[in-house]
């Protein structure tokens, strides 16, 4: 259970260092997209080493990664879903002005 929050926890604070819905740091858009691709890429090659290699606390930290990531997309889809919100919020409020 403790590599589980142990990579759960590692994951949270590198998107979050890294930027959940924006690049942080000055960096750029296509910056930003190439780290979560690296992220990703190296998760992939981690979890098949895992796995090839029948590594159950290495599975168990890769655990709490996919969990973190998925908290973080939660995070970002939110944020969406509230701009979406606004947009909606405004759309109507310029109807009723017209």
């Amino acid at each position: 259970m403790i590599y589980f929050v142990i990579g759960f926890v590692v994951l949270f604070v590198l998107m979050l260092f890294v930027g959940i819905n924006d690049p942080t740091g000055g960096t750029s858009m296509k910056g930003w997209y190439y780290q979560y691709l690296a992220v990703s890429v190296v998760f992939d090659v981690l979890v098949v080493f895992a796995l090839f290699y029948q590594q159950l606390e290495l599975t168990h930290l890769l655990l709490g990664a996919a969990a973190g990531s998925a908290t973080v997309l939660g995070i970002h889809v939110s944020h969406h879903i509230g701009e979406e919100n606004e947009k909606l919020r405004h759309t109507k409020a310029e109807k009723q002005n017209h």
